[in-house]
């Protein structure tokens, strides 16, 4: 019967380091278990606030469109209140609600929620106009105040999901 050979090369234990000493690499600092409700509750918070906020951006979209403020300014903006239109846009007013768990503005709600309305803002001029609905840059082929009312009703949204958020 052959001899049987040891390896002489020693693989590294595959066992965890121990907490109060061993290697600061491997030891993952994991949140509490209250951390981590803490961290749901919050996004669970903005996500609603925001699709709040997409709610009260979605009806004053609408009054305007349907009271002629759009079209006396010169911008052809009217949706119809249908739900093909204002579902997406309750969705994606929730995520953009996920802004708020961000630590970058501390201070006023009210200010963090204008200041963070800034993002979809800038979405909506730069991507979503010129590549999504082909509007061109800034939704400028929808009249030339597109900008400004795009920076009113999303300042809106920012407001209505500071309010929902104060408000729970």
């Amino acid at each position: 019967m052959p001899e049987r050979i040891e390896p002489t090369l020693k693989l590294p234990s595959r066992r965890r380091a121990k907490r109060s000493g061993g290697n600061k690499a491997s030891s993952v600092r994991r949140p509490t278990p209250d951390k981590r409700k803490t961290m749901i509750r919050n996004a669970l918070l903005y996500f609603g606030a925001g699709t709040v906020g997409a709610l009260a951006n979605s009806l004053v979209v609408w009054l305007f469109g349907t009271y002629g403020i759009n079209q006396s300014l010169g911008v052809a903006l009217a949706p119809s209140l249908t739900t093909y239109w204002l579902y997406p846009r309750l969705v994606w007013g929730g995520l953009w609600g996920l802004l708020f768990l961000l630590p970058l503005i501390k201070g006023s709600l009210y200010l963090r929620g204008l200041v963070l309305s800034l993002v979809p803002t800038l979405v909506q001029l730069f991507i979503i106009f010129p590549y999504h609905t082909y509007q061109g840059m800034a939704g400028l082929e929808l009249g030339m105040l597109t900008p400004l009312l795009v920076l009113f009703f999303n300042g809106l949204w920012g407001l209505a999901t500071a309010i929902a958020i104060k408000l729970a």
